[in-house]
C-alpha cells in the first residue's frame, strides 16, 4: 500500500496529496473530518457537501406516503389560501 508525507505549516496547514484528493474527490472547500485513531494514529474522512446531503435526502420519505398525497402542493394550497385571507383582510 503507497503512503505519502505532507509536512505540516507554521499555520497548522497540510497539503493533501494529488492522488489522494483525486481518489476522494477532495477540492477546495471540502469539510475534513478528524478522528483519534488509537495509539499515535488519525484517521482523516472527506464530509459530503451539504448540496451532496440534501440529494441524498431529496424523496427519502416518500415510500411511506400514501399515492394520492401530496404534501408539497398541499404546502403550496396553504400558502395560497393564506395569501388569499391576507389580501381580504388588507381591503376590509
Amino acid at each position: 500500500m503507497p503512503s505519502w508525507t505532507s509536512t505540516v505549516t507554521e499555520r497548522h496547514e497540510v497539503r493533501i496529496p494529488q492522488e489522494i484528493a483525486r481518489e476522494f474527490h477532495i477540492e477546495p472547500g471540502t469539510r475534513l473530518k478528524w478522528e483519534k485513531a488509537g495509539e499515535g494514529a488519525i484517521l482523516v474522512k472527506p464530509m459530503p457537501s451539504r448540496a451532496t446531503l440534501a440529494r441524498e435526502l431529496m424523496g427519502a420519505g416518500r415510500r411511506w406516503l400514501k399515492p394520492e398525497v401530496d404534501p408539497v402542493g398541499e404546502l403550496i394550497r396553504e400558502r395560497q389560501q393564506d395569501d388569499e385571507l391576507d389580501l381580504a383582510d388588507e381591503q376590509q
